[in-house]
């Protein structure tokens, strides 16, 4: 079935982990017949979670795509992850979505996890609605829910639907937009259309007429009509609350128990009545300015939201066709490496099934296989075209570990799985750290380290460890020191001779010139580690050849590179070449760099010498009951608490923590709080480290240093 962008609608399900969405997708396929009978989470058979991983832990990790078929229009669904770790599985599918779904758990309201995922329906200014599941269960408080989300999201938030008898009896739901009464059988599915009863009716009215209220806002033909006859029939409320709901002016609310099958027929109703088309929506913005509208008619233009990598199969990429139409067999140019991909097979999918198709249209999602050279957050193009959609940004990471080296022979299988991983994950960082030689991996948390080294082991056979990796000290000096270096070595044939006066100082930007010298010449250079070095050469009356100035300034380097306290790099510091003595025939090249490192090393422990440690902000998001629990923990880890406030119903801490007292900090936030809280870090800058530290820093790097002496004499 070939479906017009206007019968297309994308929608995702967001949700905090538990809320239910899974659950709910299951239901909309059984609901629409896309599938015969509906899956569970318990017996592992449901259309969504299909990974063996999934079906372990019980919990979504990986977004999943399924679409169904309601009346004249197709439902692309995306099921997602509620586990903040997995952020990067949410972005892409709310990136290309035309609705967000999010799914409130009744019993426990509004999570943090909600709280993530709102801002970025804010950013992509996704229009949205409200489904309160579980409405069956025991504990299932609807009032409170909804009071929590208007309290959260404001009074946009309004309802479409109240239960009647929520708690394990639960079977009926007042629609206040039809202003009808839904009574379920047992086991969910179609319901009875009843009037509404005298003791709800009160309550419906008024809730009724909010909504109508809120479709004439947009529209004063339909603004006219409801002051004319005091109501709107369905379609003028179908069209205004279109309209409101594109530009996130309402905020709809739903019931449903998705264990009973019950109101998800109604919601795919809604979605197909009042939810955006692909067309309905503005224009996708370009990288560098300019839009792209959504147009059947005009060229083909795709982005490219998610690489996934099956081992039999390569990669798949799942693509969002924004403009035009694609058939199998078009070729279409990339526009970040002008890369020609041939569209061989086009694809629709079912959780993990896929179905070949001969075109899609614009507004449409599909996968495809076996490109040569596209990847995730990439544009496709006819030729002479170079729109690029705008990229997709992922949070920066939030733990990092080293792996443990494997032996040698699995060593370039596990780059070659790391590197796989990566691709198909835009929030997984690995890099080969020269300065620390170690890989170390940046990742959004402990659950999402767990599924690297899952990765690793099933799809290529190569078990991983993790381990604390060691963290990018800085080394410099606080105050001047003076020190004359010979270096001279006889032992028959040439011999080597030079000798160097040098002073060292702390380097600051617009310090004066060295007192007390005649100086010839001063470099200042930005260090690509950070900070700066700067070289001044005071030599007056030739006591050392101005030929040997490089060889003395590499001899310094090399030292600034691996510094003399933990081998960290150094930065800040001048460096003065003010005397010193050379000898007509043993002095060379290699004499002065000699010297110049051992002088710079013997001048560095009278400086006041001072290891630097990196300093991250970061900021935690709480409830106020365990703010006390969090500010105590991070008390623990040298934070020196820079600010608090409160957003909405959250307590914000922000605070400076050293990177390493941030070691597995969100397993740690994480248990404090029962997951109700997030955080974020980003690097501010380097700051000294305290003494005692210093000193342990110091004596760990010199039992390194012996050990690996005597690893190279034996």
């Amino acid at each position: 079935m070939n479906y017009e962008s206007k019968d297309i609608r994308n929608v995702v399900l967001l949700g905090h982990s538990g809320s239910g969405k899974t659950s709910f997708a299951e239901t909309m396929l059984f609901e629409s017949h896309a599938i015969s009978r509906k899956g569970s989470i318990e017996d592992r058979s449901t259309v969504s979670d299909y990974t063996a991983i999934e079906q372990e832990k019980g919990n979504s990790i990986f977004s999943t795509l399924e679409h169904v078929a309601w009346k004249d229009c197709k439902i692309n669904i995306f099921d997602t992850p509620g586990f903040d770790d997995f952020v990067g599985e949410v972005i892409p599918p709310l990136k290309v979505s035309d609705t967000a779904i999010v799914i409130l758990n009744a019993k426990s309201g509004v999570e943090v996890g909600t709280e993530l995922i709102w801002e970025y329906i804010e950013e992509f200014k996704t229009p949205a609605f409200f489904v309160i599941n579980q409405l069956d269960h025991e504990k299932s408080d609807f009032e409170n829910t909804l009071e929590q989300a208007r309290n959260r999201f404001g009074n946009r938030v309004l309802p479409i639907q109240f239960p009647v008898n929520q708690g394990p009896n639960f079977n009926a739901i007042v629609d206040v937009l039809r202003m009808v009464m839904y009574i379920f059988p047992t086991n969910g599915g179609k319901p009875e259309k009843k009037p509404i009863p005298a003791e709800h009716l009160e309550r419906a009215n008024e809730w009724h007429n909010a909504l109508v209220e809120a479709a004439a806002e947009n529209d004063e033909s339909l603004m006219e009509k409801y002051f004319e006859n005091g109501n709107l029939n369905e379609d003028e409320m179908s069209r205004g609350l279109t309209i409101g709901l594109a530009h996130q002016q309402f905020f709809p609310v739903f019931c449903t128990s998705s264990a009973k099958n019950m109101g998800s027929g109604r919601i795919m109703g809604f979605i197909h009545d009042v939810c955006p088309s692909p067309i309905d929506r503005p224009a996708a913005n370009l990288e560098g300015g300019g839009s792209k509208p959504c147009d059947p008619n005009a060229r083909p233009c795709l982005f490219i939201f998610k690489t996934v990598h099956e081992p039999k199969v390569g990669n798949i990429s799942y693509f969002k066709l924004y403009s035009g139409t694609i058939k199998s067999g078009d070729e279409l140019v990339n526009a970040e490496n002008g890369i020609v991909e041939r569209f061989t097979q086009l694809y629709i999918t079912e959780g993990k099934n896929r179905e070949l198709v001969h075109e899609l249209r614009a507004g449409d999602i599909g996968c495809t296989v076996k490109l040569k050279g596209s990847h995730t957050n990439q544009t496709l193009n006819p030729k002479g075209s170079n729109a690029k959609i705008e990229k997709m940004k992922f949070p920066s990471s939030r733990i990092r570990m080293t792996v443990v080296p494997p032996s040698k022979a699995e060593l370039e299988k596990l780059a070659n799985a790391l590197h796989m991983i990566q691709e198909e994950d835009p929030t997984l960082h690995v890099e080969q750290s020269v300065e620390l030689k170690q890989t170390i991996i940046n990742a959004q948390g402990e659950l999402h380290l767990d599924l690297v080294k899952y990765k690793v082991d099933s799809n290529f056979g190569v078990k991983m460890e993790f381990a604390e990796p060691k963290v990018p000290y800085r080394e410099t000096i606080t105050k001047e020191a003076n020190t004359t270096y010979r270096h001279k070595k006889q032992s028959g044939g040439a011999g080597q001779f030079a000798e160097v006066h040098m002073r060292i100082e702390p380097y600051y930007d617009g310090m004066p010139a060295p007192h007390g010298l005649t100086v010839k010449n001063i470099e200042v250079e930005t260090l690509k580690w950070g900070g700066k070095f700067s070289f001044c050469w005071a030599i007056v009356g030739g006591s050392i050849d101005a030929r040997f100035i490089n060889a003395i300034k590499k001899g310094i380097m090399s030292k600034m590179e691996e510094g003399p306290l933990t081998g960290s790099y150094c930065r800040d510091i001048r460096v003065s070449i003010y005397d010193g003595k050379m000898h007509p025939v043993d002095s060379n090249d290699m004499a002065f760099q000699l010297a110049a490192t051992f002088g710079f090393k013997e001048c560095f422990h009278n400086a006041g010498q001072q290891i630097l440690e990196p300093i991250y902000d970061v900021e935690v998001l709480c409830n106020s009951d365990v703010m006390g629990h969090v500010m105590g923990d991070l008390q623990t880890r040298r934070a020196i608490i820079s600010g608090m406030d409160s957003d909405g119903h959250y307590q914000v801490v922000r605070a400076r923590v050293p990177l390493k007292e941030m070691h597995k900090y969100s397993s740690t936030l994480r248990s404090l709080t029962q997951g109700k809280a997030k955080f974020k870090m980003t690097y501010a800058d380097y700051q000294p480290v305290p003494n005692d530290i210093q000193q342990k820093l110091i004596a760990t790097h010199q039992v390194e240093l012996e050990e690996l002496h005597a690893a190279h004499h034996h």
